[in-house]
């Protein structure tokens, strides 16, 4: 009954199928990413290969249906292409955030920091909850994040700090 667990090919069945899930998942991943920031051609492509492997990796499980390793397979693939494509997303760091900033005593510094840095900010006073506040817009590319929080640390550790992918529908200044 269980004499698939004993043979070999059975689990190199199981694992090209994880392995070709996994690559296909990511890319899927990735590609959703991208049509999100509307380049095309990445997701295109990215598409054409994602949907090659996929047809592969489920060909190899309804042919070995009588392996239930590659049902296993199969759905670890899946799961672990998902967290694979984040991180590889996380990485690569594509894309711009809007930063806003909201401080309720060290707005001018606070902006005046982000600038030596080299970011673009943008001042507006604002009512909170308590009263006036300073809230600061920048957007910045993804991968400077990091500094941009550092940054604002460093000054107002107090500061709400919020963050939202964007789509730059006219360039501006990105800062460093």
């Amino acid at each position: 009954m269980f004499s698939f667990l004993f043979s070999p090919s059975a689990w190199l069945i199981m694992l090209m199928i994880f392995c070709l899930r996994v690559t296909d998942m990511s890319l899927d991943t990735l590609r959703m990413l991208f049509v999100v920031r509307g380049r095309k051609g990445i997701a295109w492509t990215l598409g054409f290969f994602e949907a090659a492997i996929y047809i592969v990796a489920i060909t190899r499980v309804l042919s070995n249906l009588g392996n239930p390793l590659t049902i296993l397979g199969y759905a670890a693939g899946f799961a672990t292409g998902n967290v694979v494509g984040m991180l590889i997303e996380e990485r690569l760091a594509i894309g711009h955030i809007q930063m806003s900033i909201v401080s309720s005593t060290r707005g001018v510094a606070l902006a005046q920091a982000l600038r030596d840095a080299g970011f673009a900010v943008t001042e507006v006073p604002a009512r909170g909850k308590d009263g006036m506040v300073h809230l600061l817009n920048a957007s910045v590319l993804r991968k400077d994040v990091p500094n941009v929080e550092r940054v604002v640390h460093e000054v107002d550790t107090e500061a709400f700090v919020t963050s939202a992918d964007v789509r730059p529908v006219r360039h501006g200044f990105w800062g460093v």
